[in-house]
């Protein structure tokens, strides 16, 4: 098996179990090894009281991007440790994508960038995962 075809079975097992993102509303786009791009269209129920995307929301995105990415290699992972940094409001009617990039595996730690933009390629916010490798792979290769 290709580490690509590693990384998309292992995310379709992901996404099979994944009702979160499924109910925000979240689609995944790509996976490779160690990367993963996800998008959302934000919607009104997205919003907060200042009429803009919910930080939670676009939190959420990047998270699951950053889940993806980091469980691309089948050795299940999770968070440890998450930083966000919102730089622009996003929008009811937006499509975020955001797009994780593994910076670091040694071990069982990584650390992954998440850049979330909007359709026009504005960035909306910068996201560092720090990813723990617990025990079990995410679906059986055997």
């Amino acid at each position: 098996m290709t580490p690509k075809e590693r990384a998309q079975k292992a995310a379709a097992a992901m996404w099979g179990r994944d009702n979160a993102s499924k109910w925000a509303g979240m689609e995944l786009a790509e996976v490779d090894e160690g990367t993963a791009t996800l998008t959302l269209q934000v919607a009104d129920h997205h919003c907060n009281g200042h009429g803009i995307c919910h930080g939670g929301v676009t939190f959420m995105l990047a998270d699951s991007a950053f889940a993806f990415a980091c469980n691309s290699r089948n050795q299940s992972t999770v968070a440890q440790h998450n930083v966000i940094s919102f730089i622009a409001p996003a929008q009811s009617g937006d499509l975020l994508t955001a797009r994780a990039t593994e910076q670091s595996l040694t071990g069982r730690s990584g650390i992954y960038d998440v850049t979330v933009t909007n359709q026009t390629g504005q960035k909306i916010a910068e996201f560092r995962g720090f990813s723990r490798a617990v025990k079990g792979p995410v679906f059986d290769e055997t």
